[in-house]
């Protein structure tokens, strides 16, 4: 189930919260049923329900978020200026993770549960060619130790070598998780074309779905910039779109 904002137009606008736990886009009108039984109609539809830092669930995960534990080095990046901080993750978004902090630290270090990235050859090789950037192969974080009193954080990550099985401590400042992210789209699969991620496609540039009247904004369709601007950019977009969509139908409708 996922928290969806279902929005009704009376005189002005009426904002509701419920638990939307299935969608018929059927329509028009395109129906959203919440858990307490209420059904919402619209003539459009908008989904803006995100998606989710997806997360290791080593013991001291939660306890040191925002004090020393972040999934997002763009958000998070500049509070560790001048500090060592590390990445978790092999893939394009570790690897560029990694890079984006060399901007804010000389002290960068990548973590990796394997002895080779899945990330793509031009991504490695700025990574490898960085000098503020080591790798630690075959590292798996068993968890992360630190102080969570008043004024304390994490102060290292617990890694265990997947091929010795030796274990040992990385000091750190702070600890990026990224692994990637999981989209809200459970409601929409065999609904909606989903990639291969499970991320709602939409038209080249636009919020269009493949369903006409059903629009996706945010990050339940945006897997490269993951931003707040960005999706309130995409957010506009739809809006604009769902207003069109609405006056073309009355249009349509009056002959």
């Amino acid at each position: 189930m996922q928290e969806m904002q279902a929005q009704a137009e009376h005189v002005g606008t009426r904002m509701l919260w419920d638990t939307i736990v299935s969608v018929d886009l059927s329509g028009p009108p395109f129906r959203a049923i919440g858990d307490s039984g209420d059904v919402y109609e619209g003539d459009t539809l908008v989904i803006a329900t995100g998606a989710q830092a997806k997360w290791l669930g080593a013991p001291g995960e939660q306890e040191f978020s925002g004090k020393g534990v972040s999934a997002c080095a763009t958000c998070d990046g500049f509070f560790y200026r001048g500090k060592k901080v590390v990445v978790i993750g092999g893939g394009n978004t570790a690897v560029e993770e990694a890079l984006y902090l060399t901007n804010h630290s000389q002290d960068v270090t990548l973590i990796h549960r394997r002895d080779s990235l899945r990330a793509e050859k031009i991504l490695q090789d700025r990574l490898f060619a960085h000098p503020n950037v080591k790798v630690l192969w075959n590292k798996a974080v068993e968890r992360f130790v630190g102080s969570t009193e008043i004024g304390g954080g994490l102060t290292g990550v617990e890694l265990k070598d997947t091929v010795t099985g030796e274990t040992t401590v990385e000091p750190t400042d702070g600890a990026f998780v990224a692994i990637g992210h999981a989209p809200a789209t459970e409601l929409f699969k065999g609904k909606l074309e989903l990639d291969s991620s499970g991320y709602i496609v939409v038209e080249a540039g636009t919020p269009k779905t493949a369903i006409p009247g059903v629009f996706a904004c945010g990050d339940v369709m945006d897997h490269t910039y993951r931003q707040a601007v960005t999706a309130a950019g995409t957010g506009c977009m739809a809006a604009l779109d769902a207003e069109r969509f609405v006056a073309a139908q009355e249009f349509a409708a009056r002959g």
